[in-house]
């Protein structure tokens, strides 16, 4: 796959494996590639009348479903650049994207900032020309989100090359589905690895993409079962709920289950194992890089595998660091000091052992995972130090995000700043814990204290 625009792209992906099987199945039913690939174009037909082009820049927020499928397919055949935004973000974080980047049009489905709970099959569009947006000025077509150390997302981009790229990579992976097994894609579709890994490596390959009515343990193993899947992609969040369920239906062609966002934690890995029969495998990538080093059985835990075919890694300073040579994935300036010489810097502490895997150490930074969703605490303490009543916040990740603040004479209760994070930010995102103290703890140089423990014993005794 050497296409050099995205539409090229789709098409290949489209003409890669014979149309009618079947590609999308849900709760309501199934949808073929040929289906898929009529849709999309009707689509694209669509768009092209709203003057969406080569070039134009649209940002997406559709909750997972065919529609968002069909949508983000029509978009690249004409040549969009698309800003692909979780459909968890609230109209607050939305807007700050948008003042960001600027795009020309909104395609919109569902509520923002509403959390669905499984796969639908459609959702009514709503497509709007925003004033003072402008176009693509660069290759890229594919742009994602992340969260920077200062609290300002990191705008990411992909070209056509990079994506396909990644798709081959994930090929050359041992233990990936081939034509005609099935996959249980629990991973979000709005985030690198349910996308790519999951959608458009299934749509170049033959494979057929399940989805789960809603997230519960019931729900995904019926799935799991009806459709007779050989492969399941999840966070640790997944599997340790399916390891909850009261029985477990057979599931004869299940071979590989393979786990992405966050690190999996070796006791639910070794319950799911047990209940199972199955290791789980682990992905480790960035929305920058995509996949880093991937191995479907869980061989070379608690290591992540071996760099995925094609890509050169290093340690600097005890952190990984990812050679990409193409230039920065950052647009916009939102990068800062993490793509330096053509080495990106993930801020992951790791080592490459003897064998040449790479073993994951913990963050070098502020960045933590909860429910294979990637939080930046730094973001959660910007928007707590934005309430008036504020003077100042740290938050920490304990297993929960917890957050410390002091408080004006006349400040904001507990519940006054819960509800203050609960309309600034996705509920992934906002503290369990919310602690109000005094002052703030410093170390002796005034540097606010980040430990938790030194926190709790600075909390008041009648508080906790």
């Amino acid at each position: 796959m050497a296409a050099h625009r995205m539409g090229d792209l789709v098409s290949e992906l489209f003409a890669a494996r014979p149309g009618d099987l079947p590609y999308l199945v849900h709760a309501h039913g199934s949808v073929s590639r040929a289906a898929l690939d009529a849709d999309s174009a009707e689509e694209a037909a669509v768009f092209r009348a709203y003057d969406i082009g080569e070039g134009s820049t649209v940002l997406l927020q559709i909750p997972p479903s065919c529609t968002q499928v069909e949508v983000l397919l029509a978009l690249w055949r004409v040549g969009a650049q698309v800003l692909l935004v979780d459909h968890r973000l609230t109209g607050a974080e939305v807007d700050q994207l948008r003042r960001l980047c600027r795009p020309q049009f909104l395609v919109r489905g569902g509520v923002a900032g509403k959390s669905v709970l499984g796969f639908q099959e459609r959702y009514e569009l709503v497509t709007a020309r925003l004033p003072g947006g402008r176009a693509a000025d660069s290759a890229h077509r594919l742009v994602q989100f992340s969260s920077g150390s200062t609290g300002v997302p990191k705008v990411i981009g992909r070209t056509p090359e990079s994506v396909a790229a990644e798709i081959a990579r994930f090929a050359a992976i041992p233990g990936m589905p081939v034509q005609g097994e099935r996959v249980l894609l629990l991973s979000s579709t709005a985030h690198s690895f349910g996308l790519i890994a999951g959608l458009l490596y299934a749509l170049a390959h033959g494979v057929t993409v399940v989805f789960a009515p809603r997230v519960s343990a019931r729900d995904m193993l019926a799935t799991a079962a009806e459709n007779d899947v050989a492969a399941i992609f999840g966070t640790p969040f997944h599997y340790e709920l399916l390891t909850t369920a009261a029985s477990v239906p057979p599931l004869p062609k299940l071979r590989v289950a393979v786990s992405g966002g966050e690190l999996m934690v070796p006791a639910v890995a070794e319950a799911f194992r047990e209940r199972f029969g199955v290791g789980i495998g682990e992905s480790y990538g960035t929305t920058e890089t995509g996949v880093i080093a991937m191995d479907t059985a869980p061989a070379h835990r608690p290591s992540v595998g071996p760099p995925a075919p094609g890509i050169e890694v290093r340690i600097a300073d005890g952190e990984l660091e990812v050679h990409l040579p193409d230039g920065s994935p950052y647009l916009h300036g939102s990068g800062g000091d993490r793509y330096v010489d053509s080495w990106l810097r993930t801020r992951d502490r790791a080592e490459i052992t003897a064998d040449g895997t790479v073993s994951l150490l913990g963050r070098g930074d502020s960045l933590v995972v909860v429910g294979g969703l990637k939080v930046d605490l730094l973001e959660v303490e910007a928007v707590l130090r934005e309430h008036p009543g504020v003077t100042e916040a740290v938050v920490v990740h304990t297993g929960t995000i917890e957050a410390y603040v002091s408080v004006s004479a006349a400040g904001p209760s507990k519940v006054d700043l819960l509800r203050w994070c609960r309309e600034r930010l996705a509920a992934f995102k906002h503290p369990k814990l919310l602690h109000v103290l005094p002052a703030l703890p410093r170390t002796s140089n005034g540097k606010l204290v980040r430990h938790a423990g030194a926190l709790r014993a600075a909390e008041p005794a009648a508080a906790r």
